[in-house]
């Protein structure tokens, strides 16, 4: 058996082999008065990198066995432990560098692709650099609002757009949310985000120019909760009265609205609300809707008052916010808090398997959630720079370098080719300050007490902390943070130990929660506690660390007013600190500040220059800042007043200020459509239906020859025949444009008014079978149950990812007729029909395209940008097998002016959707990919398109109940499948039908299960497709069919 100069060695040997062990920083960290320490490094880098705490326990347990055989065999065991984790953290490290690498090959690639792209066929206006209106991603600059450069000129804006009484709605899913007496802490959910949310609803509530603000979230009726989260609606009163600009009206204010979503009585953590997502959507569509129409008629105008910006907060939120963004046609923005891509990093770091990650996390679900927000919004708002430059960077949809190009180019107002990056603003967090009163200090003395303070007994808290201390006149070195290794507790008080001088001068107080006994703390904590408690030993620091086991909420100004008052410093020495909200609450009680320079505090420190930023990694520099700060009055003086001065730039009117104009930059969008008042139109009869609409922004007649043939009344189509097919598809799309808006403008209506609403039922067919007969077994049955020809109670709409002539010729072969229809949704969402009455001309197809609804989902689509990427890429996937003869290959016949159809020759071959979704999105390109038809057609379509999406348009734009709408789905179906399963539309799920569609969601990037609804009472299960099984399941979801 070897000894403990053995174990020495060993470790030695191990830290040699380490790349720039002889630097300073290594020596610094693995040496200690001049002799190797085994523990400091296990503890310092083994520890911090793997989370393994155990290995603590063992150590003190080995270190602390007397017999000396035994010792030196636990020691020995710890050690190859240690060189274990060691190898492993080298195995880590390598995978991350070759990621790393990979993912700087792969945009480097598309920055150059994307700048070719936009490079070419250079118009004489952008050769010559000069401004004008070309459309910019799509969309015309005309009616855009004024850009606000600065948040001096807001008062200038809010004068001018006053009268528009703006409508916003704020989404935050998870945790437990309530105006007063919030629960912070009580679990992982109900944190800072949850006190942010609130504070910034009701300071956006009494801004002028805001009329309502909505704050979603999920209502909560659990028994082991509050009853006050069960309550629908919550105002939120303002914290100022005083100073409030409110527009006074029935409806106006800010207010909290609990949306009941997933399982009722039942309190759910974020990583298992994902499957009730489109619930949340549905409901929050009909609310938004429903006080849009409210806020419009309280406003006298009558039409609806649009929100001017729903804002998504985390990546629940942000999904839901995408949704009815798309849903509603209005601008998005989307605050992360947190970010997935980031903390997948960090637990890689650790070791830990990806498998177990998302199995935990649900962390690829919230990944793609964050990209989709990427792909729909407007604006990101974060709350400080490194998030920006080192978070976001590592997400698909968003580079800063091209961001910075596209910016340059819409600046000099020229065409981006299809290509756009979301706005990133940085705008710190908002404060209440007005019940903060800074304590008056004496220079050559304590800190003044006027006359009525003198009178006022001292908190607490106060004598709570000062207990601790042999003298209590000290400045106080104050620290307020969980006792987690993150914050680097452990190295502050190593530097106040090592450091005698400091020592002289202050006291140390360590604000780190509430505990009852170290042994109940998680291991991570009690670890850091336990190190904490070695050193105040090791040091001999007794009379100079307070510790104190509780405190509350309530008392942490009281703790912020002593530190001022005993001239003292607060300290944020956490390797990493996303923001720092502590260094603000600090500042604004008059403390100076040391801080971390990673992360928020430097930007923090850039504002209020009210302090000093360390390494947090330098032990030496840490303390010799707090004592320059202790030592200087005349520094101390300064800062103090620097923070008091400048403290009001992180209060919340100043942060609105910047949040108001930002969205004032942003392109409204809202629905233009002249709404129908249905509860005061005539009855039509039974007979009538949506089939018979005529009141259509777009009536185009379709010939068999496919949608890009033909003619239309007064419409000059004659394209030269020397373009290319899509010269003419832009032109043609651009006319029909054209033609719309002047029939809508010229033409009054005198057909009957839409029916579609006044349907008991809704029959939506979305069945994906491989083969059309299957499909038409289907719509047999189901039409035959609810009563054909006479069941004029229930209505039918037909959902698939064909075109509409492939539709017409599936239905006219069954011996169905268009008009046993009365919507036709085609190409996987991006097209919605309408069955018109039959024309004596064979010729035509007797739909009408909703042209509206075009409008609605051409946000961001990049046209033939997209196209040519999209055929490029299909060349290159080719050129990867060709001994199979082109695995793809365009569909033109199959493509429409918002769809992208490719042929797929084997599906086995081609990548998977995720893979041309990064594709399309490191280009900066928005769309939405769909494998369907069993995988032999690839369909790309808008980015918020979608069938599930069609059914939300016809709520908005026809009113639609959709929780009279029963969706008929296979066992499985296309890549756009599990939109379909969730909401408050009923769901029949045909066992044995689509099963072998199944295949397609193989390569998913997360499991199907993890979105899916299972325990949902308004999904059910047909064992088979026979009239019997469905009618059982119908009656299951309580749907009565009427006879006729």
């Amino acid at each position: 058996m070897v000894g403990n100069d053995w174990v020495n060695s060993y470790l030695e040997a191990i830290l040699a082999a380490e790349p720039g062990i002889g630097d300073s920083k290594s020596s610094l960290l693995l040496r200690e008065r001049g002799h190797f320490s085994p523990t400091r490094y296990f503890v310092e880098e083994v520890i911090t990198g793997f989370d393994e705490t155990d290995l603590h326990r063992s150590w003190i347990q080995a270190a602390a066995t007397r017999s000396p055989q035994e010792r030196n065999t636990r020691l020995e065991n710890l050690c190859w432990r240690i060189w274990n984790l060691a190898r492993q953290k080298k195995q880590i490290e390598g995978k991350y560098a070759k990621r790393a690498a990979k993912r700087h090959l792969e945009r480097e690639r598309a920055r150059r692709e994307a700048t070719a792209d936009m490079s070419e066929d250079l118009s004489d206006r952008e050769k010559a650099d000069v401004p004008g209106d070309i459309p910019i991603h799509g969309d015309n600059t005309k009616g855009r609002m004024p850009r606000i450069s600065s948040v001096d000129v807001f008062e200038n804006w809010v004068a001018q757009h006053k009268e528009k009484k703006l409508y916003i709605v704020l989404i935050s899913l998870h945790g437990l949310i309530r105006g007063e007496n919030m629960e912070l802490g009580r679990d992982s959910d109900t944190g800072g985000q949850v006190k942010y949310v609130v504070e910034l609803a009701r300071a956006l509530g009494s801004m002028p120019g805001v009329y309502r603000v909505d704050l979603l979230t999920r209502q909560v009726s659990a028994p082991d909760v509050d009853w006050s989260y069960a309550e629908p609606t919550e105002m939120l009163n303002p914290r100022n009265t005083d100073n409030a600009e409110h527009e006074h009206g029935e409806s106006s204010g800010a207010y909290i609205i609990r949306i009941p979503f997933g399982p009722k009585d039942k309190y759910v953590p974020k990583e298992l609300l994902w499957p009730h997502i489109p619930e949340f959507v549905d409901r929050a569509l009909s609310h938004i809707m429903e006080m849009s129409k409210v806020l419009g008629e309280q406003n006298g105008g009558g039409q609806p008052l649009w929100p001017v910006a729903i804002h998504g907060h985390y990546a629940d939120a942000g999904d839901s916010a995408a949704l009815l963004s798309g849903a509603l046609n209005v601008p998005m923005v989307f605050t992360g808090h947190s970010l997935g891509r980031d903390k997948l990093e960090q637990l890689l770091k650790q070791g830990r398997p990806k498998e177990e990650i998302n199995t935990t996390y649900k962390i690829m679900r919230r990944i793609e959630a964050e990209e989709l927000c990427l792909d729909a919004s407007e604006i990101i708002i974060t709350s400080t720079r490194q998030e920006i430059e080192e978070q976001w960077r590592l997400y698909d949809g968003f580079d800063l370098v091209l961001e910075r190009k596209l910016r340059a180019r819409m600046k000099r107002g020229v065409s981006c080719h299809g290509r756009f990056m979301p706005r990133m603003f940085a705008i710190p967090p908002g404060m209440e300050f007005h019940h903060i009163v800074p304590h008056d200090v004496d220079m050559d003395g304590e800190g003044a007490r006027d006359e009525e303070e003198a009178q006022s007994p001292d908190p607490p808290i106060w004598s709570e902390i000062m207990r601790f201390f042999s003298n209590p006149r000290k400045p106080m070195i104050l620290a307020l943070a969980r006792p987690d290794p993150k914050k680097n507790l452990v190295t502050l008080v190593k530097a106040f130990g090592e450091c005698r001088p400091l020592r002289e001068l202050a006291n140390l107080t360590l604000i780190m929660g509430n505990r009852d006994d170290i042994d109940e703390l998680s291991t991570t904590n009690s670890s850091v506690l336990l190190s904490i408690l070695k050193l105040i030993d090791k040091y001999d620091l007794y009379g100079q660390v307070a510790i104190p086991k509780h405190h509350k909420q309530s008392d942490v100004p009281d703790i912020y007013r002593l530190a001022a008052k005993t001239k003292g410093v607060f300290i944020n020495p956490a390797f990493i600190e996303p923001f720092g909200l502590t260094l603000i609450e600090a500042a604004a009680h008059g403390l100076p500040i040391v801080a971390t320079k990673n992360g928020g505090p430097v930007d923090i420190h850039r504002v209020l220059d009210n302090g000093l930023l360390v390494d947090p990694h330098d032990q030496q520099a840490t303390g010799d800042a707090l004592l320059k700060l202790v030592s200087d009055k005349q520094l101390w003086a300064r800062c103090r007043q620097n923070g008091l001065k400048n403290i009001h730039l992180f209060s919340w009117p100043e942060h609105c200020r910047m949040y108001l104009a930002r969205i004032a930059t942003c392109k409204q969008r809202q629905p233009q459509w002249q709404r129908i008042d249905f509860e005061n139109s005539d009855t039509d009869s039974p007979g009538d239906s949506l089939r018979d609409i005529q009141d259509i922004s777009l009536n185009l007649k379709l010939s068999l020859d496919g949608e890009k043939g033909g003619g239309i009344d007064g419409l000059d189509t004659n394209l030269d025949a020397e373009d290319s097919a899509a010269e003419q598809k832009v032109k043609l799309a651009k006319a029909v444009s054209t033609w719309a808006q002047k029939s809508v403008s010229t033409e009054k209506t005198n057909s009957r008014i839409p029916t579609l609403k006044r349907r008991k039922c809704i029959f939506v067919i979305s069945v994906d079978c491989h083969k059309s007969s299957d499909l038409l077994a289907i719509i047999k049955t189901v039409i035959d149950l609810a009563g054909r020809g006479g069941g004029w109670s229930i209505g039918f709409i037909l959902s698939t990812s064909m075109t509409i002539s492939e539709t017409h010729s599936v239905i006219i072969s069954g011996g169905l007729k268009p008009q046993d229809f009365d919507a036709v949704i085609c190409n996987s969402g991006s097209e919605l029909y309408f069955t018109s009455s039959t024309s004596d001309d064979n010729s035509v197809l007797p739909y009408e395209l909703d042209g509206d609804y075009h409008s609605h989902i051409e946000y961001r689509w990049g046209g033939q940008s997209l196209r040519k990427t999209l055929v490029r890429w299909a060349g290159s996937v080719n050129e990867k097998k060709p001994e199979q003869g082109g695995i793809l290959s365009e569909d033109e016949l199959a493509s429409t002016n918002f769809c992208i159809s490719f042929k797929v020759k084997d599906p086995s071959l081609v990548p998977p959707v995720k893979e041309l979704k990064k594709l399309m999105r490191i280009q900066a390109l928005r769309c939405n990919v769909v494998y369907c038809q069993s995988g032999a057609r690839l369909n790309v379509i808008p980015v918020l398109a979608s069938r599930s999406q069609a059914l939300r348009y016809l709520l908005v734009r026809w009113g639609v109940d959709l929780s009279n709408v029963v969706v008929y789905v296979g066992e499985s179906g296309d890549t756009d499948y599990e939109g379909l399963l969730g909401g408050v539309h009923k769901t029949v799920v045909l066992k044995g039908v689509a099963k072998d569609v199944g295949k397609l969601h193989g390569s998913r990037s997360y499991p199907l299960e993890d979105v899916t609804p299972l325990d949902s009472p308004n999904i059910t299960e047909a064992a088979d497709c026979g009239v019997d099984c469905i009618k059982t399941a119908l009656d299951k979801l309580r749907i009565t069919l009427l006879k006729s």
